[in-house]
This record gives C-alpha cells, sequence and structure tokens, in this order.
C-alpha cells in the first residue's frame, strides 16, 4: 500500500509538479536578470536532485523497472539506433526553426533565447554538463521510469509511449508552444529504442548529442532573433 502511494505520489510529481514548477520559473521576471551559467548550474542541480528522487522511488517499490531500463545492448546497436534517432531529431528541428522563420510555427519564448550559449564557457558548460546531465536524467525519468509504470497501468507500451511523451512535452512548458509540441514529438523519438531494445543507452547517448548540437550550432544558427523589447 505505502510503495504505491509512493509511486503514485512520484508520478505526479512528473505530470503535473514538473510543469507547474517550469511554467512558474518561466514567468519570473527577475530570471531574466540572472547570469547564463548560474541558470545552468541551476538546471543541472534541480535535474540530478529530481533523478536522485527517482532513482530512490525505484529502489523502494520496483527495482525491476531499474534493470530493465539499463540492459545491456551490443555497440554497434548503441551507435547505430542513436545514429538514426540524432538525423532524424535533427531534420524536424531543422524544419521546425524554418517554420519559425516563415511565421509557421509558433514562435520561441524569450527563455529559449536567453538560454542559448554565447561565450566559450557557456558554450563548454553546455556541451559538458547540461547536455549530458539532461540526456541523462531525462532519459532516466521519461523514458526510464515513467513510460515503464505507465505501460504497466494501462497495460499498453503505445498508450504510455504517448503520455510519456505528452507528459516531457509539458515539462518544456518554458519554452513556449512550439517548444512543447517539439519536445513531446522528440520524447516518441527517443521513446522508440527504448520500447525496441528495452535499453535506455541509445537514447541517452542520442539525447545528449541532440541537446549539445542544438544548444551551440543548430538554435544559434536557425533561430530566429529576438524581437527588441
Amino acid at each position: 500500500m505505502l510503495s504505491n502511494l509512493v509511486i503514485i505520489l512520484f508520478v505526479l510529481v512528473l505530470v503535473a509538479g514538473v510543469p507547474a514548477l517550469s511554467f512558474v520559473t518561466a514567468r519570473r521576471s527577475e530570471i531574466r536578470q540572472i547570469p547564463r551559467l548560474s541558470l545552468y548550474l541551476s538546471a543541472v542541480v534541480s535535474q540530478w536532485l529530481l533523478a536522485g528522487l527517482g532513482m530512490l522511488v525505484v529502489f523502494l517499490t520496483s527495482r525491476s523497472i531499474l534493470a530493465a531500463s539499463f540492459r545491456s545492448v551490443s555497440f554497434f546497436a548503441l551507435i547505430r539506433w542513436a545514429a538514426v534517432v540524432v538525423a532524424a531529431s535533427l531534420v524536424g528541428m531543422s524544419v521546425s526553426l524554418l517554420l519559425e522563420r516563415r511565421g509557421w510555427w509558433p514562435a520561441e519564448s524569450e527563455l529559449v533565447h536567453l538560454l542559448m550559449p554565447k561565450t566559450r564557457q557557456e558554450k563548454l558548460w553546455s556541451v559538458l554538463v547540461l547536455a549530458p546531465t539532461a540526456a541523462f536524467c531525462e532519459e532516466f525519468l521519461y523514458r526510464g521510469y515513467l513510460l515503464a509504470q505507465l505501460g504497466q497501468w494501462f497495460h499498453s507500451v503505445s498508450w504510455a509511449w504517448v503520455a510519456s511523451s505528452v507528459v516531457f512535452g509539458l515539462a518544456h512548458v518554458y519554452q513556449g508552444w512550439g517548444g512543447m509540441l517539439r519536445a513531446a514529438l522528440l520524447g516518441a523519438l527517443l521513446a522508440y529504442p527504448v520500447v525496441r531494445l528495452g535499453s535506455l543507452y541509445p537514447s541517452i547517448v542520442a539525447h545528449g548529442l541532440i541537446d549539445a548540437l542544438a544548444l551551440v550550432w543548430l538554435g544559434p544558427k536557425f533561430l530566429p532573433p529576438r524581437p527588441a523589447p
């Protein structure tokens, strides 16, 4: 009984708590005055705390989810699946950014522009700290824990796949409607290797590469300039 309550509470944190916190944080005016590296550090600490809480929940309730999520795969399968996911996601993000330039896709939020790295130090942080943190923590939370838990509740991998992707999109509410839709589609794409192989490793590698490329190359190159206030 207690373990079920712990599971329900943590799922509610992912489904409602994280999106609500993201929404409230994005609306705070003072966040625009915080140095970018401080924002990066805050995001890294928050994600590791949430992932650590998720690990604790898994150990207290169902360790089988952890074992299934980190099932080993061959190096060839890891590279092949990661490359396919990265290529597909970069094509999708490029298309959405080009559509945004033409006004056919919702504009990015102000916070997305603020998070784009400018200096060499910020780019190193993005590639070496921010992207790997998001890759491991978000894949474990959404494609590892939430996908498996919803699959048990729904008795359907397909519905769990859809629901976990939607929740992942909601967690990116600070990016605006376009960012949430793109994140949900990316979440669905990242879940595909997990469903097929039963392992998070290809998705973790792909997620890290996608975030690094989006932050230091794709975003700065294709993101429309932010209108002057």
